[in-house]
């Protein structure tokens, strides 16, 4: 187990300053300017190319996912006046469990902020939230390690290229990521790297144990990628930690391999209870979102995209070769020198490289990793600089000193003058040599040499950080003087300036935005003649006009909750996404199709099997844009058009198109219909996708077989069938009448007429659904529940599940051990503090 000297002691054990390091200590001040300077920098850079000016006008953002992602926070508003941080949206595919997936911590501050101030400003600086704090988090991972200046700073420099990067532009950490929607990892990459110092400084010296735990659980609470990361960095820290005392791995003394006489024997079992009690406390405060992920995964979707294979390309680009140089040096001086932080970095770098070349296809897409390999590159490349700056200085120093030391010794020998009158000579003695007299001149003929001026600072602390913001200023701004900040978001230099101006102007500062917000008036009125209900739109990559192609996916946020869009964000989250993609593709002229493996050409463009999928899944409307389709709405007789808006002019692609938009009622798709036949049960079918998908897409995709629903459970009374039974069992069930239908966010109720007959609801099913007067609800094709009423009022409720108990449970536990973490050596402290008494 090794540790050092604490650094306290060290100081108590040191003599007084000399007179020359009370001089020094009147400009104790200026690295640590720099230090601000250094980070103000950063931050500054960083705002000029994301409009300060449009961050806090009150436009609705949009770009990207981002563009989508405003509905999110805005729904999290009504979840926390309930008390919480995830739940049912009824929204999007058919209903999906919000934030059970997904991360929760970023909108979580955006709609808190949007009580104090606009929630389109709020969602903005929420945006940007990680990306600003992230030098700042750096330099802080510094100074909890120890690091001699000046690396902290170094390391807030180095941030700013990072953020900058851009060999990739969605995976995650860097400004175009941040942009195109995934500002949550951002975040978390600020926390990991800030955990890693609190940590560092809690399994080696007992300090910010709780601090390290909260950060840990807001890192992971914030995203999954970073926070294995910050685990991975725990478990190197503190395995660094068990080692022998003597290897004297550190990081306030350079050491080259040898046994440290300075390092501390604490034993293991201490080290293990400070590593295992701050990283468990913090797993457990972010339990309650961690077990429901965990273990209620069955019910989400794998996406099923391809690893990417080019490593070589991916882990060392051309435009990082600087970084890459560095960090490899970097990396050679960890071993050499025993750096904690530098053996750490690179420890983690290596194994998030390794993971993005053996990750298993389907597990992960691969290139999601490949953020935190570039951020350890940028650490240890600001690390090794650094390193360079101190061990340059030190050589500098001692090659002054020895010079010093060899002209002051040619004065220490006797030296002899002549006497006045031409006496004998005398010999001067040391501190006649270094004082000289104290008034009047000497009558002898002297010289008496001056001691050089001693550094206010030491040279590395403040010309390496200035030398290290000057280079990153000139890898990173120079493109920025030489370029449009208002033009077209197009590949070049000026991305991220083009990228936030065209996010940050809105919906509202879009060309086509009259039309956007033709069509979503139109929504509006519809609903108010034919209700509010679920919409189907067409898909096409020109809707990009609106600011992004998913521009539709907010017509529940603009409508109130009103109109519901079958498309959303977070197509992982739900377990109805493959059944609406399928459906995108038969109802569109040139559909996205972002999932892997599903059936697409068997029915593509066929928009009378389309519609009939929309009657199954209980969408109420159906937009269409396109000529071809609305040819073939228009002789459906399962459609009625009930509004229109346009002839609309736009440029696409450098293409003049006109389009109109045609709203049509889809009839016969009612939310909560009774079955004629029961449903038959699947035997020994897996929940998860790699079962039940492959059944019911089969099933989903022959009208012939949808008069029996097959259920994933059910009362045994029900007829069984089992995987490739082609002659599904049906048994008639008795006739009833379903009324009085009605829902709220996380309700449906309705009335029938007979008990006892099962009844479906178009709702997506998830676990945490419950029924209350009448039995289930079980999950039926293809993501769908039924109930089989006990009374004639039933009502379906979301709530919690057992996974969401024992998270909850398990948070609770964890705040009372965080609880104890702070109250326990305060007390001690308190107990053992000398009494004041007499």
């Amino acid at each position: 187990m090794v540790s050092v000297q604490d650094p306290a002691v060290a100081a108590r054990e040191t003599p007084p300053p000399s007179r020359g390091s009370r001089r020094r200590a009147a400009w104790w001040w200026v690295p640590g300017a720099i230090t601000v300077v250094t980070i103000a920098a950063v931050i500054v850079v960083t705002l000029s190319q994301l409009h300060p000016s449009l961050l806090f006008s009150n436009t609705t953002t949009t770009g990207g996912d981002t563009g989508a992602h405003i509905a999110m926070p805005w729904y999290m508003r009504s979840m926390i006046t309930h008390g919480h941080l995830s739940g049912w949206y009824p929204g999007w595919y058919d209903g999906m469990p919000l934030y059970t997936f997904y991360f929760t911590l970023p909108d979580f501050f955006v709609a808190v902020g949007s009580w104090i101030i606009p929630f389109n400003v709020a969602f903005k600086l929420g945006t940007i939230l990680g990306s600003v704090l992230l030098p700042i988090t750096a330099w802080a991972c510094g100074r909890f390690f120890r690091l001699r200046p000046p690396i902290p700073t170094l390391l807030a420099a180095a941030t700013l290229p990072f953020l900058f990067d851009y060999t990739y532009t969605i995976y995650g950490g860097n400004l175009f990521s941040t942009l195109a929607g995934e500002y949550a990892f951002s975040f978390s990459v600020a926390l990991a790297i800030l955990f890693l110092g609190l940590f560092a400084a809690a399994v080696r010296e007992g300090r910010h144990r709780a601090w390290a735990a909260v950060v840990l659980a807001g890192c992971v609470l914030s995203h999954i990628v970073p926070g294995l990361y910050a685990l991975g960095g725990a478990v190197v820290l503190t395995v660094i930690e068990l080692l022998p005392a003597r290897w004297g791995i550190g990081d306030s003394v350079f050491l080259f391999w040898r046994g440290d006489p300075g390092a501390v024997v604490v034993p293991w079992t201490r080290t293990l209870w400070r590593a295992a009690s701050t990283a468990g406390i913090g797993l457990l405060l972010a339990a309650f979102w961690l077990v429901p992920f965990g273990l209620e995964r069955a019910y989400a979707t794998s996406m099923g995209y391809v690893n990417l294979t080019s490593y070589l390309h991916q882990l060392f680009p051309e435009a990082d070769t600087w970084a890459l140089v560095l960090a490899g040096f970097g990396v050679v001086m960890a071993v050499l020198l025993r750096s904690r932080f530098g053996l750490t970095v690179t420890v983690l770098g290596a194994a998030f490289a390794l993971a993005e070349v053996f990750d298993p296809q389907g597990s992960l897409y691969n290139v999601r990793l490949l953020p935190m390999w570039f951020v350890s590159v940028y650490l240890m490349a600001a690390w090794a600089f650094g390193v360079g700056c101190i061990l340059s200085a030190r050589g500098w120093r001692r090659a002054k000193q020895l010079r010093w030391d060899r002209w002051e010794a040619s004065f220490r020998e006797p030296a002899w003058v002549a006497a006045p009158g031409g006496g004998d000579e005398v010999a001067l003695s040391d501190e006649e040599m270094s004082v000289g007299p104290a008034s009047a001149p000497t009558p002898y003929d002297t010289y008496v040499p001056r001691a050089p001026r001693r550094p206010r600072w030491g040279p590395a602390a403040v010309s390496g950080a200035v030398i290290g913001l000057v280079a990153v200023m000139l890898v990173v701004v120079p493109p920025f003087l030489s370029s449009s900040n208002w033009g077209p978001v197009h590949l070049g230099p000026n991305e991220v300036t083009n990228w936030s101006s065209y996010n940050y102007m809105g919906y509202e500062g879009q060309s086509s935005f009259p039309e956007y917000r033709a069509v979503i008036g139109a929504m509006e009125e519809v609903s108010k003649h034919y209700g509010c209900g679920r919409a189907m739109w067409e898909y096409s990559d020109s809707e990009n006009r609106f600011g992004t192609p998913e521009a539709l996916m907010l017509l529940p946020y603009w409508t109130n909750g009103c109109i519901d869009s079958m498309e959303g964000l977070l197509f992982e989250s739900s377990a109805t996404t493959p059944y609406h993609f399928i459906n995108q593709a038969e109802l569109s002229a040139g559909p996205s199709e972002p999932e892997v493996g599903l059936p697409y050409a068997q029915t593509q463009g066929n928009v009378a099997i389309g519609v009939q999928h929309l009657q199954l899944l209980g969408v109420k409307y159906f937009m269409a844009e396109t000529p071809e389709i609305e040819q073939q709405a228009s002789a459906d007789p399962s459609l009625q058009l009930v509004a229109r808006t346009g002839p609309w002019t736009y440029t696409y692609n450098s293409v003049l198109t006109h389009t109109t938009w045609e709203i049509y009622r889809v009839k016969n798709s009612p939310l909560v219909t009774p079955l004629h036949n029961e449903p038959a049960v699947l035997s020994g079918v897996d929940p998860a996708p790699s079962g039940w998908l492959n059944q019911s897409l089969a099933w989903y995709d022959n009208p012939n077989r949808w008069n029996v629903e097959l259920a994933q459970g059910g009362p045994s009374s029900w007829p069984r069938t089992t995987v490739g039974d082609t002659r599904t069992p049906v048994r008639q069930a008795a006739t009833t009448r379903v009324t009085d239908v009605s829902t709220t966010n996380t309700t449906v109720s309705f009335h029938v007429s007979r008990v006892g007959t099962p009844v479906l609801v178009k709702v997506s099913y998830f676990p945490n659904w419950h029924a209350s007067g009448a039995d289930g609800p079980w999950r039926v094709t293809p993501n769908l529940m039924v109930v089989v009423p006990t009374s004639h009022d039933v009502t379906l409720s979301y709530g919690r599940s057992g996974a969401d108990y024992l998270g909850d449970f398990l948070t609770v536990l964890g705040v009372l051990a965080l609880a104890a973490l702070i109250l326990v050596p305060w007390l001690r402290r308190r107990a053992t503090a000398p009494s004041d008494a007499g």
